[in-house]
């Protein structure tokens, strides 16, 4: 768990600071990346580093919770994108030698509640 737990705080900070080299030294080379909204997969090391590397925008992150187990580890992270912010939830497994070997993204989309709970919940 502790191995997992410092590889994917060590994959977020080299993803915030762009440093693409020590972001592909936390992955296993048959990693797996999903995101199920999109339905899409994206497999191996290389391929999972350019999707990175090429995604646009210069967004940057913070880490908000990190619940961590044996075997898996998983973040909530704030990304900003100029004024944007966006919330992802990061599923990590680990490979058993300390590297990451399937990440699974979701994207929540913000939106407004359902009528008739304002009197129940405060909007922040």
């Amino acid at each position: 768990m502790t191995d997992l737990r410092k590889a994917v705080g060590r994959f977020w900070a080299a993803a915030d600071a762009r440093d693409w080299t020590a972001f592909a030294g936390t992955l296993s080379e048959d990693v797996v990346h999903t995101l199920p909204q999109t339905r899409e997969q994206i497999s191996g090391r290389e391929r999972y580093v350019r999707f990175n590397r090429e995604y646009p925008g210069d967004w940057h992150l913070s880490i908000e919770r990190v619940v961590a187990e044996a075997g898996q580890v998983v973040t909530w992270t704030r990304f900003t994108v100029g004024q944007e912010e966006m919330n992802a939830i990061s599923f990590f497994t680990g490979d058993g030698a300390g590297r990451i070997s399937a990440v699974t993204d979701f994207w929540p989309e913000p939106y407004d509640p359902p009528a008739g709970r304002a009197h129940l919940a405060e909007r922040h």
